[in-house]
Formats: C-alpha cells, structure tokens, sequence
C-alpha cells in the first residue's frame, strides 16, 4: 500500500484502508509527530479524545488510519485545528515560531489510550 500525494495532502485509496489498519507501516509514524500532553489535552481525555501533533499535509483519513494501527483501538472521527507560528522577538531580533497541525482524535467507547507510560 502507498500514499499518494496529491496538492492539499496524502490520501489512501478506500480499498486500501482495510489492508493498511491491519499492518503498521513507516509513513504512519511520519505522519503522527508526537503526541500532546498539556492542560487543555489532559481535559479533552477525560471525554475519550487524545491530541497529536501531525505531518502538516496528513489529512483526517490518513491520521485515523495510523492511529488505529499503531495503537490497536477505533477510532469514531478525527477533528484538525492548524496554528500559525507566532512572531516573537528575542534580544531585538525578531523570529517566527514555526506552524503546527494538531489533531483531536476521538475514540470509541471503552478504547483507551495511555501516553503517560512509556
């Protein structure tokens, strides 16, 4: 199986979505950067939702399918929020903080997801 990329992201084809769930492949752990453990994220867990900073051209249907592979549970929706970096300035220089995607997975009743053990 392969993504292909088209102008606004990766997409998989439907028909390979099934094969993809059942084996973990390297894009996948391309596309979830790291996982976001703050605040706000601890509070939306509470509701059955956990945030992972992502590739910023991995599209919902792409992010679903690598979390249900790499940590064996379903996943209900995927919900994307994309953060512009911030100007910042630092001893009189000024900078950019760098852009983010942040994606808020929500699973289904009963799954889980630990990411405070290692």
């Amino acid at each position: 199986m392969q993504l292909k990329q088209f102008q606004k992201g990766w997409v998989i084809k439907m028909t390979e979505q099934k094969e993809a769930k059942k084996q973990i492949q390297g894009w996948m752990y391309d596309m979830l950067i790291t996982p976001i453990i703050t605040e706000k994220a601890t509070l939306v867990s509470e509701k059955g939702q956990v945030v992972f900073e992502v590739d910023p051209r991995a599209t919902k249907q792409v992010i679903k399918v690598a979390v249900e592979a790499i940590y064996g549970v379903k996943v209900e929706g995927v919900n994307i929020s994309i953060l512009k970096g911030k100007t910042k300035r630092f001893r009189g220089k000024s900078g950019k903080r760098k852009d983010m995607k942040k994606a808020y997975v929500r699973l289904a009743k009963g799954e889980k997801i630990d990411l405070t053990t290692a």
